[in-house]
Formats: C-alpha cells, structure tokens, sequence
C-alpha cells in the first residue's frame, strides 16, 4: 500500500487551515500570568501567558495597542482576547491578541498604582508632611474592627508595654462598601476627641479585602489628620496607599502598638539611670561649687578691707611694740651711761676732793681763782671745803713754783 507524503510546509498549512476552521480559536478569551514580556522596536508586543498547567505564547501586533491603557509587566493577571493560529514557518501555534484587560487583582492593582502615582504627585508622600509620633502617648485612638485579631494584638501588646494607657476604640466596618465612610468617620471622631496618636488598620487579607485602605477618601482623611497617625493595615508582605499618607507604617498591629506605646519598664529604667547620672553630676558640682567657695573666701580674706585693716593693725602694734622695746633699751643705754658719767663726774668732782681735804677758791663775783696772780692782798675771798664756805681776806700773795 503506497502512502501520501507531505512536505513540512503543506502539514503546517493544513494544520493552519484547520485552525483557521475552527470558530471556537477564532474568538478566545484565555486569563494567565504574563511572563517573559518583550516590546519589540517595531512596537510589537510578544509575551508567554502561563498558569500552573501549561504556557501559551502570545503576540500582539502594534496595530491592535491603541486600545492598550497600561503596561504590560511580569507576573501581571490578565485577560487575553483574540484568536489562535499557527505560524507556519515555525510550525507553533500562538495566540494573537486583539485586546487585553486586567484580571480581578491585576485591575485593582493597575487602579492602586494609578492613584499612588497621583497622591505622590500631590505630595501626600512627602516626607515634610510627616508629623512625629510622641514619645509618651497617654491616650491612643485605634480605628479597627471591634472584633477580630487586631485589636486583642493592639490591645495585649499596649497594656504590657504600659498598663496606664488609655485606649480609645472606634469600631469601624473595615471591609465593603461602608468601610470608606466608616474608616473616615473614625478618624475624624478620634481626632476630635484630642487623642495624642492613633493607628488605623485591620488584620490581614486578600487585595479586595484591603481595598478600603487603598481608597483616596481614606487617604486624604489621614493625611489632613493633626493627629500622628500609624497605619497598620494586613501583614507585612501588605502595602496599602494609607501606608504611603500615614505619618509612619507598621508592618502589622502589633508592631504599630510596639512602634507608638512607650515600654514602661523601660522607661522606669531610663530614669532611674538619669536619677543616679543627675545624683553623681550635681555631687560633683556641689564639690566644685564648695572649692569655689572655699578659694573666693580665702582670697576675700586676702584681700578684704578688714583683713588689711587687721593686719596693718598688728603692723602696728608690733612696731608700738618694738618701739617700746627701742626705748626702753636707749633709756636704758642711756641711764647706764649716765650712771657710769656719774660714777666718773664723782670722781673727778671738786665736791670729792673736798672731802679729801682739797678746797677751791672763789672771789666776790664767783670766779674760780687758781692763779696766784688772781689774789690780791686786802681781795674778800670764799673757801669752799666738803662741808661749807669760809669767807677770808687776803693779807699776802707768794708765788711757789711746783716744778
């Protein structure tokens, strides 16, 4: 039996034309992950479409882009239409794309950069905007669901860092339609009520269960909020556009209450350090303070009127004395001397040697006469001897020479 041979060309063309027949591969609908993306110069668009079970290749040509409203990127969920066919040369089979669209996540995700985008260029993300959180809050305000893992974890975590805190709960809806209005209304009571920080957030979940926090109502009231805000929103894998506005994110509500709720054992231990740095630091200035002290008296006493007054009073005193004692040794010197004078005028006295039988001779006038040629026969003359005067007339002069 003899058998039909074809070429490669003709089994792709025939297997193309059955493609071609098909009117199920003609108008398509297939949704996977977009993976190994690549924009051609010629602004065509070539990209794997994969799940878990298999992956097809994709083409959109630049002519069917104008209908394409955003980028198409790596691991992004999308919805293909268009038709499959065989590209004979290469005897593949692809899928052409005509339009594409984003699949449940991936159009919410587009929606989230898209309004992140904007309220960046707003400046809500600014860091100038940010206000810092106290270091000591009194009163925390938490916008959450009353029920629910978040608020036992905000709750548990704040009463053991600080017992005495106060906290404040609105209880909003945090998923649905309500949860906009609900989460707003929250933040608006709480600030009105003068809380001093607040964390709004919710338990973890999927993208549409955030999705509240992902709206730019939500994200305008925390950002024209006066109170320091935390958001604190899903786990920490979650990034919501309230992380972005907030005043400071929190990968979760029990980091949110460890971020804003001072540790109080810690604190107590703070202060009992400063108290016993300020003890040592004011015991070592009182000791600086009383040296000081001690050096000015000392050199006030130097230099104090009544210490000069005193001391040149003393100056005195001492030269009072040493004069004194000048004195009492001249008098003295000088009494010795004239006592020794004395003892010597006794001596040599005329009056002594009156009493050794000597006498001197005196005329009328007193006139001491040791001279013979003093007398004069009928001269009135007075003898002194040790015990009177004898008045004599002289009856004979006589000159003896002793020689």
């Amino acid at each position: 039996m003899k058998h039909s041979v074809y070429t490669v060309a003709q089994l792709n063309s025939y297997i193309k034309n059955m493609f071609t027949q098909d009117f199920l591969l003609q108008s398509v609908y297939v949704k996977g992950e977009v993976s190994n993306c690549k924009y051609h110069t010629s602004g065509h668009i070539y990209f794997t479409l994969k799940d878990r079970k298999g992956t097809m290749a994709c083409v959109m040509f630049a002519g069917n882009r104008n209908g394409l409203n955003f980028q198409l990127r790596e691991g992004m969920q999308i919805i293909v239409a268009g038709s499959v066919d065989v590209y004979e040369r290469d005897g593949k089979y692809q899928l052409y794309a005509r339009e594409i669209t984003l699949d449940g996540e991936g159009a919410l995700y587009e929606k989230f950069e898209k309004l992140k985008l904007k309220l960046s260029e707003m400046g809500m993300f600014a860091t100038e905007y940010k206000r810092a959180i106290p270091k000591y809050v009194k009163t925390l305000g938490v916008v959450t669901a009353p029920t629910g893992a978040a608020i036992r974890d905000i709750i548990n975590v704040s009463k053991r860092r600080n017992p005495y805190i106060q906290i404040i709960l609105y209880p909003a809806i945090v998923q649905g339609d309500a949860a906009v209005s609900s989460i707003v209304n929250g933040i608006r009571a709480l600030e009105s009520i003068g809380v001093d920080a607040m964390i709004v957030g919710r338990g973890g979940g999927s993208i549409e269960d955030l999705w509240a926090f992902n709206e730019e109502e939500v994200a305008k009231a925390i950002f024209d909020c006066s109170v320091p805000i935390i958001s604190a929103v899903g786990h920490e894998t979650d990034t919501t556009i309230a992380d972005f506005v907030s005043d400071l994110r929190a990968p979760t509500p029990s980091a949110a209450a460890e971020l804003v709720v001072t540790d109080i054992v810690e604190l107590e231990e703070k202060l009992a350090g400063y108290s016993f740095s300020f003890y040592k630091q004011m015991k070592g200035q009182i000791a600086r303070c009383k040296y000081v002290y001690s050096s000015l008296e000392t050199r006030l006493n130097y230099l104090s009127p009544m210490n000069q007054i005193k001391e040149k009073r003393m100056h005195i005193l001492d030269m009072e004395k040493r004069l004194e004692q000048g004195m009492q040794a001249k008098l003295l010197e000088n009494r010795n001397r004239l006592k020794l004078n004395a003892e010597i005028m006794k001596r040599i006295s005329p009056i002594n040697k009156l009493g050794s039988g000597f006498s001197y001779v005196q005329n009328e006038e007193g006139q001491c006469l040791k001279d013979i040629e003093k007398f004069q026969c009928g001269d009135k003359i007075q003898i002194h001897v040790s015990n009177g005067m004898v008045t004599a007339k002289v009856l004979e002069t006589k000159r003896i020479d002793r020689e």
